[in-house]
C-alpha cells in the first residue's frame, strides 16, 4: 500500500502542476495535464525507470477508466433532448462528416503515402476519424459553453462523430457474437428502465445523505461499462447513452452535477488526461517525425477541409465556424482505444501503434490550443453578475441555509 499512495502522491502532484501552468498561462487545464503527462514520460525514460509511476498498473489504469466512463456520461448529460432535437440536422450531418472524411482520407493517406497494409491503413483511418469527447466536454465546461446551444450542438456531433467510429471499429475488426446481441439488449433496457429507477430513487432517497443517486449511476455506468469490455466493445460507449438519457430528469440538479463534476475532474480526469500523455513516446516520435506530421496533417487536414464547408451551413461567425471545426478536429479517448485495439490483435505494429497515438494525441493539443487562444467566441458567453449586483444579498444570506444561498448565487451567476 505505501508504494501505491507514493505513486498516487506525484500522480496527483503533476495534476496540481497542470493546474497551476493552465490557469498561468491560460489554456484548458485537460491539454495541461497531456502535456505535463508528455514531459514526466520522457524525464523517467531518460533519466530513471520509464515504470517507476507504474502508468499500466491495474489499478491506474482503473482510475484513469472511471475518469474517462464518468465524464462521458457528464458530457452527455449536457446534451438537453430539446435543444438536441430541434439541432438534430446540425449534429447529424456535422458529425457524419466529421467521421467519414478523416477515416477514408487518413486511410488512403496510410495506404498510399506510408505503405501500411490494407488492415493497418483502416485501423489508422478509424483511430484518427474520433473527436474527443473528453477533451471537448472540459474545454467546454471551463469556458462555459456546456451551457449554451452552441456547446450543447458541438457535444451532439462529437457524439455522432465517435458513434460512427465505434461502428466502422465493430463491423470491419471485431466479431459480431451473440455476446454483441446481448450487450445491445441490455443498453435497449437500460435506456427505457434508468429514467423510471432514478426518478424513484430520488424521490425516496435524494434529499437525504446517503448519495443514493451517486451510488446508483456509478453502479449502472460501471455495470455497462463491464457488459461492454465483455462483448468486446467499450466502456465508455453506454456511459454516453446513460448520460443522454437522464439529460432530462437527473441532470436537471445543478448541485448533484456539480458534485459528481468534483469527484471527476479532481480526482479521475487528472490521471486519466496524464496517463495518456505519459504513454507518449517522445523519441520515437523525433527519430521519424515524417510520419508523425503525414499522420496528424492528414487527421486535421481532412477534417478541415470536411467540416468548415458544412459547419459553415449551420454558423455564420467566422469564430464559431473555426472554433466548431477545430474542436472537431481533436482525438484522444476512441483514438487511443482504437489504436490499442489494432496493437493488441496483431493488425498494426508497435511503431506505427506509437506513431497513431503520437498523432492522436497532438490533435488533442494542437487544434484546441489554436482555437482557444485565436477563435475563441467569447460573444456566446454571458457576463457574470458581480456580486454587489446580486440583490439584497445580506438580507439573503441570514434567511437561506448554505445550500439555498449557493444555489441562489448558481443561478444569478448563469
Amino acid at each position: 500500500m505505501l508504494d501505491i499512495y507514493t505513486i498516487a502522491t506525484v500522480w496527483l502532484a503533476l495534476a496540481v502542476v497542470s493546474t497551476i501552468l493552465a490557469n498561468r498561462l491560460k489554456i484548458s487545464m485537460a491539454l495541461m495535464e497531456i502535456c505535463i503527462g508528455a514531459i514526466a514520460g520522457y524525464a523517467v525514460s531518460r533519466f530513471a525507470d520509464p515504470e517507476i509511476l507504474h502508468p499500466n498498473a491495474e489499478w491506474i489504469r482503473f482510475v484513469a477508466g472511471s475518469g474517462a466512463v464518468l465524464l462521458t456520461f457528464l458530457a452527455g448529460a449536457e446534451l438537453d433532448p430539446v435543444s438536441l432535437k430541434a439541432k438534430m440536422k446540425e449534429v447529424s450531418v456535422v458529425g457524419l462528416i466529421g467521421f467519414l472524411a478523416p477515416f477514408l482520407g487518413c486511410a488512403a493517406l496510410a495506404y498510399y503515402a506510408l505503405g501500411w497494409d490494407p488492415r493497418a491503413s483502416l485501423l489508422a483511418g478509424v483511430a484518427l476519424s474520433t473527436t474527443s469527447m473528453a477533451v471537448v466536454y472540459a474545454v467546454m465546461l471551463e469556458y462555459g459553453f456546456n451551457k449554451t446551444e452552441y456547446g450543447k450542438g458541438i457535444l451532439g456531433a462529437c457524439f455522432i462523430n465517435d458513434l460512427g467510429t465505434v461502428i466502422a471499429l465493430g463491423l470491419i475488426f471485431a466479431p459480431f457474437t451473440w455476446k454483441t446481441v446481448v450487450f445491445v439488449a441490455m443498453c435497449v433496457a437500460a435506456v427505457f428502465l434508468m429514467p423510471r429507477i432514478t426518478a424513484r430513487l430520488t424521490r425516496v432517497y435524494g434529499n437525504r445523505t446517503a448519495a443514493i443517486r451517486t451510488k446508483w449511476i456509478v453502479f449502472v455506468l460501471f455495470a455497462l461499462g463491464a457488459l461492454a469490455l465483455w462483448a468486446g466493445s467499450e466502456a465508455v460507449l453506454p456511459a454516453y447513452i446513460v448520460g443522454m438519457v437522464l439529460a432530462g430528469s437527473v441532470a436537471k440538479d445543478e448541485f448533484f452535477i456539480r458534485r459528481l463534476r468534483t469527484l471527476t475532474i479532481g480526482f479521475l480526469t487528472p490521471i486519466y488526461f496524464l496517463r495518456a500523455g505519459f504513454l507518449v513516446s517522445i523519441p520515437a516520435v523525433l527519430g521519424a517525425p515524417l510520419v508523425f506530421l503525414v499522420l496528424l496533417g492528414g487527421k486535421v487536414a481532412s477534417k478541415i477541409f470536411g467540416l468548415y464547408p458544412v459547419i459553415g451551413r449551420f454558423r455564420e461567425s467566422k469564430k464559431e465556424r473555426w472554433y466548431y471545426t477545430l474542436l472537431m478536429s481533436t482525438g484522444l479517448t476512441f483514438g487511443s482505444i482504437s489504436a490499442l485495439y489494432g496493437l493488441t490483435h496483431g493488425i498494426v505494429s508497435r511503431d506505427q501503434y506509437s506513431f497513431l497515438i503520437a498523432a492522436i494525441i497532438a490533435s488533442a493539443v494542437v487544434p484546441t490550443l489554436i482555437a482557444n487562444m485565436a477563435f475563441l467566441p467569447e460573444h456566446l458567453l454571458e457576463a457574470p453578475m458581480a456580486d454587489e449586483e446580486v440583490p439584497q444579498l445580506d438580507v439573503i444570506r441570514d434567511a437561506w441555509d448554505d445550500e439555498e444561498l449557493d444555489q441562489y448565487m448558481m443561478s444569478t451567476r448563469r
